[in-house]
């Protein structure tokens, strides 16, 4: 085709296109393209959101969002909102009456410490009486508080961010880094020999990290710009919060019929852009190891990023091995786990605040670290969130590990297996109740087809006991410590009493909370239950 012939057609297809466009006003064909470009652009969120959240969730969420337009309709649920904030919310405000809003005009001086001692009387009773919180046994003013109450006290004033001043905390953490990952495979052959990392304010900093540097290392090994994770349904909150931090889209997937990560359905949702999956060892929910070896081939089979959280089971498993528990692998021991978190500050017996978390390799660890180069206060590089940390809490972990040692891991996991047995027994033979999967360690998760167990949870707490309420399936569980060992026949006692109680009077106990609980636990709209958290977490202030 010659240029005549091409400029003829462009000619004619232009005289027939304003031929045809004349019968529509200019307003018409401006507004024409934007409402389409704007129809588009509501359909690809529609589409993505679909994507994301699954069509049940979505059709949920734009029927309650049209609801709400409905005049009188979000006023009224903005009103019951309130009234289940202002229930939550109605014991804790009653206790800040008289909280301090400003200094002192005139200082207390060393007289501050009978004050403390004042106000920790007001304590509730946790002796013995909460799941997990407090791991250490015996009293807090002998024994093993009294060790690590000294050490944090003889290093309270010291920074390991200052390597060239505290060089005694930056020893302790780099000692404890090592112990702790020699417990976890880091002298096995398979391990690589390299097994390093840091320590942490928590669980949650611990996972944080790891997340933080997996993807970033998955970006500089592939590409991946725009992340995701996958985690079984048990996985911890955490990951839901290293998500939002850092822009990374968190695939939530059902746990098995064993209440343990589902391999295969995990293996569904691996694209281009996963940069991690997750498996727990135990899961916090119901106490069960996840299948780590097999996530752990998966993870290799697709070079993708695996962490494994020990947070719990850290200072358990290894010495349950030991003693003969039928305990799987969990640790660097396993092809493909890249990374570990494990918590010193539980069954590690070590003061509260104390964490570590673990890399295979220095190549995913440097992905952690945060260097400014272009600050005029100097170079700055800090390997953990916080910059400043206090040396007293490293101190104190160290302490705890080096005064127990194995021979006292090793009695302390005997003890607290064989209490969490003889609770899983006791709550077998009460007839209403079920045990939640086949618990692998010390927390024994426990349900009712016959009485609402929130309830049970309500009376339980009116005998001063502070259990853990769970969902999917609705549930308590106690994670047992130091604490149980010696009162497990109590516990048990006033369990049956509760049941009982329930079973022969069914309905929420005054100021009890299983009535939030179950609401929470049927209510579809889970940004509703979302927005209630949010509205009684910002009425704390």
């Amino acid at each position: 085709m010659d240029s005549s012939s091409l400029t003829s057609h462009v000619n004619h297809f232009r005289a027939s296109a304003n031929s045809f466009l004349s019968q529509y006003e200019p307003l018409t064909l401006f507004l024409f393209p934007l409402l389409s470009l704007l129809l588009a652009h509501a359909l690809r969120s529609f589409f993505l959101l679909l994507l994301n959240d699954g069509l049940k969730p979505t059709l949920l969420g734009f029927l309650i969002n049209s609801l709400k337009l409905i005049p009188g309709v979000k006023t009224y649920i903005d009103s019951e909102k309130r009234k289940v904030v202002d229930k939550l919310q109605s014991d804790s405000k009653s206790k800040r009456e008289g909280w301090k809003t400003d200094l002192p005009s005139t200082g207390l001086g060393a007289s501050v410490i009978e004050k403390m001692r004042e106000e920790k009387r007001n304590d509730a009773v946790w002796q013995g009486k909460c799941s997990g919180t407090v791991y250490i046994g015996g009293s807090e003013s002998d024994g093993h508080f009294s060790v690590i109450n000294e050490a944090c006290s003889m290093f309270a004033h010291t920074n390991p961010l200052h390597l060239d001043v505290f060089h005694s905390v930056v020893r302790f953490e780099a000692e404890v880094v090592a112990m702790t990952a020699a417990l976890l495979g880091s002298k096995e052959k398979s391990s690589g020999g390299e097994i390093c990392g840091n320590m942490t304010s928590g669980g949650t900093e611990s996972i944080l990290l790891a997340v933080k540097s997996s993807r970033d290392y998955m970006k500089s090994k592939k590409g991946i710009t725009r992340p995701e994770m996958i985690i079984p349904e048990s996985g911890h909150s955490a990951y839901d919060k290293a998500a939002q931090y850092f822009n990374i889209k968190l695939w939530r997937v059902p746990v098995n019929k064993s209440f343990q990560a589902d391999v295969k359905a995990i293996r569904r949702y691996i694209n281009k852009n996963t940069i991690l999956i997750v498996g727990s060892a135990p899961g916090f929910p119901h106490g069960i190891i996840d299948p780590i070896e097999e996530l752990g081939h998966l993870a290799s089979s697709f070079s993708i990023c695996f962490h494994v959280d020990l947070c719990l089971g850290g200072f358990v498993l290894p010495f349950a091995r030991e003693l003969g528990y039928n305990i799987p692998p969990f640790d660097f021991s396993v092809k493909g786990v890249s990374s570990i978190s494990v918590d010193v500050h539980k069954y590690g017996l070590a003061p509260k605040g104390t964490s570590v978390v673990l890399y295979r390799n220095h190549e995913i660890r440097k992905h952690q670290f945060v260097a400014v180069t272009e600050w005029s206060g100097g170079l700055y590089v800090s390997p953990t969130i916080a910059g400043s940390r206090p040396g007293s809490l490293i101190a104190g972990a160290w302490a705890a590990m080096m005064s127990l040692g194995k021979e006292g891991y090793l009695e302390n996991t005997k003890a607290i297996m064989e209490g969490s047995r003889r609770i899983q027994k006791g709550i077998e033979e009460i007839a209403e109740l079920f045990i939640v999967g086949r618990p692998d360690m010390t927390i024994v998760a426990f349900g009712s087809n016959v009485v609402d167990i929130f309830e049970v949870n309500d009376v339980m707490s009116s005998k001063g006991w502070h259990l853990n309420a769970l969902q999917r399936p609705n549930s308590i569980h106690i994670c047992v410590t130091l604490q149980h060992v010696p009162i497990v026949e109590d516990f048990l006692k006033d369990l049956k009493e509760s049941v009982k109680t329930v079973k022969e009077n069914p309905g929420p106990i005054s100021g009890g909370l299983a009535p939030i609980y179950g609401a929470a636990g049927k209510m579809p709209d889970r940004g509703m239950v979302q927005e209630l958290l949010v509205d009684f977490m910002d009425g704390t202030c």
